[in-house]
């Protein structure tokens, strides 16, 4: 089994239940295996699990994971339109990223 190029690499990331629906932000070291985390539901009591939160609609890779941190406390405190904003900017059709991390 390989190592994917992004294990490892500190990420900020925004899940959607579908365009305009419930908004979960998180940070990790492992942006593809975390997601797929989310996706399965691994977690059945954890909030992406509860509100079908599943779709990969935004992230930010980061050199050191302090930063992403930071990032993430930042977008946590954004008013909602903000958020929704900074996804439509770089994915207005709200489409699943996690296709485009595991190729």
């Amino acid at each position: 089994m390989h190592r994917h190029p992004l294990a490892g690499q500190p990420a900020v990331y925004i899940m959607a239940s579908g365009r305009n629906g419930v908004l979960y932000i998180g940070v990790t070291m492992n942006l593809p295996e975390r997601v797929w985390q989310h996706k399965n539901s691994l977690d059945f009591d954890s909030f992406t699990a509860r509100y079908n939160v599943h779709d990969l609609v935004w992230y930010e890779l980061f050199e050191h994971m302090p930063a992403a941190i930071a990032k993430e406390k930042a977008l946590k405190k954004w008013r909602r339109e903000w958020e929704i904003r900074l996804i439509e900017e770089q994915n207005p059709e709200w489409l699943d990223l996690f296709a485009g991390l595991i190729r």
